[in-house]
């Protein structure tokens, strides 16, 4: 009986050490060797066109200006018309590429996306970049949510629906060529606890985990597909600056996480916020508890100074 024992522990033990190895040498081979000492890939082997969502500010906006300083021409999708007009003419004006605009608000029933098909008939995009998104004024507590009832059907069908809903439209076309890029914008907070933002953080997983399947199903039919989970960026729904160590400005973090592209399927797209994961991730291996009080403790605190900025 104890040999039994023993060669149990022996192969638990080996089965462990195998699987660290393999993960170490995965994360350094994902976040520093690929994205920092190799070349870069050719996006435009993808296509001509790029679809960005949420297109008028912050993530969305660099990865227009981004694909466009890479010769792409940029289908704008947002809500505001106006918006959408001065996005346009800057692209236009620096990187000499076409613009096609369409506004469109996704909280709004799904007639949307017969209207977005519409107006994408005939246009072969390469790069799809899903990053429409939305958050509740700050962290908050479920029940303390304002306007709550509404805000929850918001964040699911801007958050969540959007995301299978634009592929559904443009996959078909990418398959059909063998090649396309997807990327999916998730969050940090899909991967770590994070009270006071449980509705938010939960649509983000949905998209971390749809983005993981999706890509396994059409990797062999040349399609990339990428999630970033991404971590605070200086951007208007983040309410905070960018351009320190780890919160970087939009273009700080775009023009990094097409760094990873072809390497990582499901990235932070930043190395600082993939330090700031494996932290949070070892303290909540270690002690749930713990670290669920302090994350806690962090959103309120951000819910306070955001109050009090706002005076």
């Amino acid at each position: 009986m104890s040999c039994c024992f023993e060669l149990l522990k022996t192969f638990s033990v080996f089965v462990f050490g195998i699987q660290l190895i393999f993960g170490v040498f995965r994360w350094i081979y994902e976040n520093i060797v690929g994205p920092r000492f190799l070349e870069p890939t050719d996006l435009r082997k993808y296509g001509k066109w790029a679809l960005v969502t949420g297109a008028t500010d912050g993530i969305g906006k660099q990865y227009a200006k981004s694909l466009a300083d890479r010769g792409f021409n940029i289908v704008l999708v947002s809500r505001s018309l106006t918006k959408l007009h001065d996005v346009a003419k800057e692209i236009s004006k620096s990187y000499n590429v076409q613009t096609h605009l369409i506004a469109i608000n996704f909280t709004d029933g799904p007639e949307i996306y017969d209207q977005i098909k519409q107006q994408i008939a005939g246009i072969e995009i390469g790069v799809l970049v899903n990053n429409v998104g939305m958050f509740h004024l700050a962290p908050e507590y479920f029940l303390d949510i304002p306007d709550r009832d509404k805000m929850i059907l918001d964040i699911i069908k801007c958050n969540i629906t959007s995301v299978p809903m634009m592929c559904s439209l443009i996959l078909p076309q990418m398959v059909q060529r063998q090649s396309g890029l997807i990327i999916n914008i998730s969050s940090v907070s899909a991967c770590i606890p994070c009270p006071n933002m449980s509705i938010y953080s939960s649509s983000k997983a949905f998209v971390a985990k749809f983005s993981s399947d999706l890509a396994a199903e059409y990797e062999s039919q040349g399609i990339t597909v990428q999630a970033l989970t991404t971590g605070s960026v200086g951007t208007n729904m983040t309410k905070v600056k960018g351009g320190s160590f780890n919160v970087p400005t939009p273009k700080q973090y775009v023009e990094s996480a097409i760094r990873y592209v072809g390497y990582a399927r499901n990235t932070n797209g930043f190395l600082p916020h993939s330090l700031m994961q494996f932290i949070v991730q070892f303290m909540n291996f270690v002690s749930p508890s713990v670290t669920e009080k302090l994350m806690l403790k962090r959103m309120r605190e951000a819910r306070a100074r955001f109050f009090k900025e706002s005076q």
